[in-house]
């Protein structure tokens, strides 16, 4: 940033004022002649003493003639008149001693100056730091926070940014803008003048930003969206407008305006009253985003997570020209994240990092950085020389299923409990065909809630699935529960949230997916593109009838009760190998690898006929 002086008046008033204190002391101090006691007694006896001012210690005055020095004013030191009286008449030369006045009087304004002066400045650097890196205080409230990169602090590039190459692609053509204007604007084309980077969090849209202005080496402002917000309204616009003007001063340039929903988040959204400084601020960052020439080579970069919410005039082309989806990684995509990550950390040499991606779908970027460094801890702790896979996987069952704990004691009754649960899940798992292979099976309880686990592998990234894979991922989160009825004749609480997971799934086939016969073909509830979770988000109104609703009831109900009869004849057929399943799994509470895929094996699956779903009755036989 340039550095800007200022003048301040009161500064010169301070100046002015000190150079006429010192001027007047030290013609005072050359006026006056410090004498002698018995040197004022022999002037006073001379009749040469004008006028004086006597004080408990001294007595200054002025003489009718001057000294040979030409000086007129004196000072002298007073003396006990009694021992004066005893000096003289001995003829003792006596004198009091007169300290210099200038000094004195110097040091008498001095001090107190300069203590005060100190404290002051003490104060208003407290005041500054508190009040954040204002620079000159409640007078520097409306001036932008960005702060700026140069070229030479940006080391970001594109190499650092891995998973999401559709996204680095689009911003290429931004940093060919930058750096050669001319060739990409050959055909009359011009650069856009914002970017909208959406997605969820953890997927690298501020690294993405860092790596364009690293590309392209020019000036990065960064701020985020929430600090142009203050209580003062105006003050957020006036920042706005500081951003602008010192991007301007620094073109080419990029500004980057992190979590921009804070500051454009539509207006009337609010409620009301009590938003004039946000929409103040809105409607500013809309002016400048229309005012500023994209020729110059500014560029607006931003970033958000929940683009459902901004102002449709943010959005529009000539302000925001265009949007790139910054998405949670693929498979291949999160192998070359892990690739990125694992360039410092010693991996051992049999870790098939593919195998890694492959257990991590829905993994973002910022998850897959965290599960590398908690490998590396992991195997630290082990005091393992280098990372091993072992230490990967333990990694991926912390981050999903949470921190083991050895120390939460399960009564009997409880873990034959768990140990059944879990052993049902990974049954009706091996006996349904499509489904994920069941990686492992623990009874150490994990996290918060869970006392036990059940990992399941995937062998590929699905975005798709059909009304009979959805059937059987239900019958699976029920096997659970299944196997506690059937083996204790009782359910304990322990499938509460599967239950909850079942219900989602099959509510969302009848009013999502359209995939009830009865029903039709039709959509009940809409579902909103967000990125964050919508569990605050409140319902959406009810469009459809009482009659509807009922259908939609039993619908509901009926896949699940559908699910419920799947994993109990799974189940039921391999009853013996349920109990010896559990059996084993209480004395070695995890089993994995060898020998579940062992136990597992012997789990037989339904013949076609009971494996076909059954019809569901029409509406109006249901009760």
């Amino acid at each position: 940033m340039e550095k800007k002086t200022s003048f301040n008046l009161a500064y010169l008033i301070f100046a002015l004022l000190g150079v006429v204190f010192l001027h007047d002391a030290w013609l005072q101090y050359r006026n006056t002649e410090p004498m002698a006691y018995s040197a004022f007694l022999a002037q006073l006896k001379k009749g040469n003493v004008g006028d004086i001012a006597i004080t408990r210690d001294y007595i200054e005055g002025s003489l009718r003639a001057p000294l040979a020095n030409g000086r007129k004013n004196f000072v002298t030191t007073r003396v006990d008149p009694a021992l004066a009286n005893d000096l003289a008449q001995y003829n003792v030369q006596f004198r009091g001693v007169v300290d210099s006045g200038f000094f004195r009087e110097l040091m008498r304004w001095l001090i107190p100056t300069a203590i005060f002066f100190g404290i002051w400045l003490l104060l208003m650097r407290r005041l500054q730091d508190r009040a954040g890196d204002l620079g000159t205080g409640l007078l520097a409230i409306g001036k932008s926070k960005a702060k700026v990169y140069v070229e030479t602090d940006v080391k970001v590039t594109f190499e650092d940014v891995a998973g999401v190459d559709e996204a680095k692609e689009e911003l290429r053509e931004i940093v060919g803008f930058l750096k050669d204007a001319g060739r990409y604007g050959r055909l009359g084309a011009k650069i856009p003048k914002g970017v909208l980077l959406v997605g969820p969090p953890g997927t690298g849209k501020t690294l993405l930003a860092r790596a364009v202005a690293g590309e392209a080496g020019v000036a990065f402002f960064s701020i985020n969206g929430s600090e142009f917000v203050e209580m003062f309204v105006g003050v957020g616009a006036a920042r706005v407008r500081d951003l602008f003007e010192e991007a301007r001063k620094k073109a080419p340039a990029i500004i980057f305006i992190d979590e921009i929903d804070a500051l454009g988040r539509a207006r009337g959204a609010y409620g009301l009253g009590g938003h004039d400084e946000k929409e103040q601020t809105l409607n500013q960052l809309l002016a400048e985003l229309d005012g500023f020439d994209s020729s110059a080579g500014l560029v607006l970069l931003a970033a958000t997570n929940r683009p459902e919410i901004l102002d449709p005039a943010l959005l529009r082309a000539g302000r925001f020209d265009r949007q790139v989806l910054v998405d949670r990684p693929d498979r291949s995509g999160r192998l070359q994240i892990l690739r990125v990550h694992t360039r410092k950390v010693t991996i051992a040499t049999g870790v098939d990092l593919d195998k890694i991606a492959a257990l991590t779908p829905g993994f973002s970027g910022a998850d897959l950085a965290n599960l590398v460094n908690e490998a590396a801890l992991q195997a630290t702790r082990r005091d393992h020389e280098k990372v091993e896979e072992d230490d990967f996987t333990s990694a991926i069952e912390r981050i999903v299923a949470g921190l083991e704990k050895r120390s939460r004691l399960l009564n009997p009754k409880e873990r034959a409990f768990v140990a059944h649960h879990e052993m049902g899940h990974a049954l009706v798992a091996a006996s349904l065909p499509g489904q994920d292979a069941v990686q492992k099976i623990s009874i150490i309880p994990r996290g918060i809630g869970a006392l036990g686990y059940t990992i399941q592998r995937p062998t590929e990234d699905r975005y798709l699935m059909t009304r009979a894979e959805l059937e059987d991922k239900m019958a699976v989160l029920l096997g659970g529960r299944v196997a506690e009825q059937l083996v204790f004749d009782e359910v304990s609480t322990g499938a509460a949230d599967d239950l909850i997971k079942v219900t989602d799934i099959a509510h969302s086939i009848v009013v999502r997916y359209g995939m009830d016969e009865a029903l039709g073909p039709l959509v009940f509830e809409r579902d909103t593109q967000q990125f964050l979770s919508s569990d605050a988000i409140p319902a959406q109104r009810r469009e459809y009838s009482e009659q509807t609703a009922r259908a939609i009831d039993h619908a509901t109900h009926a896949l699940v009760e559908e699910a419920l009869a799947k994993a109990r004849a799974i189940l039921t057929r391999n009853m013996a190998l349920l109990r010896s399943g559990a059996q084993r799994l209480l004395e070695k509470e995890t089993l994995a690898d060898e020998e579940l895929r062992t136990v597992l094996a012997a789990a037989q699956p339904l013949p076609v006929a009971e494996a076909q779903t059954p019809e569901a009755p029409p509406p109006e036989s249901r009760p």
